[in-house]
């Protein structure tokens, strides 16, 4: 039995997975550097993997690839659904709208004179977000509508079409932390808090973790926000209000070494027993 092991540089999560998958003696791992790869779509390209657990930092590479992988049968954690509703703020806002998941309220427009409108019946601050984008890049607190727009114009003078989307989402006031919650599978494994005195607390901007107790408030609305993208492996932003939680984003290439530390749970191991596991139940050879 094969897995495929797609990634591109690899870091300190890639080499704890690496670690991990030596202790399954009868799985082959296939490492696939993406920056390797070329697909024949003409032609008949075969891959000879039976699963693909997905490490891609580059979210457009790792959700094409996936649905070649995909095409020819082969079964990827995550799929190229989870990919494309993670990768896209607004189909994981619709995504957990539709299965009633509390988040803050998002509005999403195409113009300047849209989107200010908007802001202002949300009421400042707000924060605005790339539609497209991770690790808390080109995340903005807006205050008034003069710094509204001029953002505005800063984004669309860049030309992309992402910058002609505005993402914009209630200010909650996360009083210095937030929290990421870890589901593999159908469970929610551990959690953390991610804390700062600056109001984006990614532990990719300088924010701290810190072990966060699970409770079933936690873990019901995260393991419900990973059924709402259908991931298999998945880590929930969410904020702690006094109506409950809320729940930020959903990522589908989660990193957690911060997290394995203060919370004492290996995820990586676990992250690799659910994708052998997996394999194991779908491959007709014998274990």
């Amino acid at each position: 039995m094969k897995i495929g092991f797609l990634h591109s540089l690899i870091r300190k999560d890639e080499k704890l997975l690496l670690e991990a998958f030596r202790k399954y003696a009868d799985i082959k791992l296939v490492p696939m550097d993406n920056r390797n790869l070329q697909f024949g779509l003409n032609s008949n390209m075969q891959f000879d993997v039976d699963l693909v657990l997905t490490r891609t930092l580059q979210h457009a590479h790792s959700e094409y690839a996936i649905q070649v992988f995909e095409q020819q049968g082969i079964a990827c954690i995550n799929s190229a659904r989870t990919a494309a509703m993670c990768g896209d703020k607004i189909k994981t806002s619709l995504a957990l709208k539709k299965h009633g998941i509390p988040q803050p309220e998002v509005r999403v427009a195409f113009s300047e004179h849209s989107a200010i409108e908007a802001m202002n019946e949300m009421g400042f601050p707000v924060v605005m977000k790339p539609v497209v984008g991770s690790w808390g890049r080109l995340l903005s607190k807006i205050n008034d509508t003069d710094a509204a727009e001029s953002l505005i114009e800063h984004k669309q003078t860049l030309g992309s079409f992402h910058h002609s989307t505005f993402y914009i989402q209630e200010y909650i006031e996360k009083r210095g932390r937030d929290i990421r919650s870890f589901v593999i599978g159908d469970r929610c494994v551990a959690a953390i808090y991610r804390e700062s005195s600056h109001w984006i607390t990614n532990t990719a901007r300088g924010g701290v973790s810190r072990n966060c107790e699970l409770d079933d408030e936690l873990e019901s609305i995260s393991v419900r926000a990973a059924q709402a993208v259908h991931g298999d492996i998945v880590a929930i932003d969410l904020f702690e209000t006094e109506h409950g939680l809320l729940v930020n984003e959903v990522n589908d290439t989660m990193e957690f070494k911060n997290s394995i530390e203060p919370t004492g749970v290996p995820i990586h191991e676990l992250v690799v027993e659910h994708a052998v596991n997996k394999l194991r139940e779908t491959h007709t050879c014998p274990s």
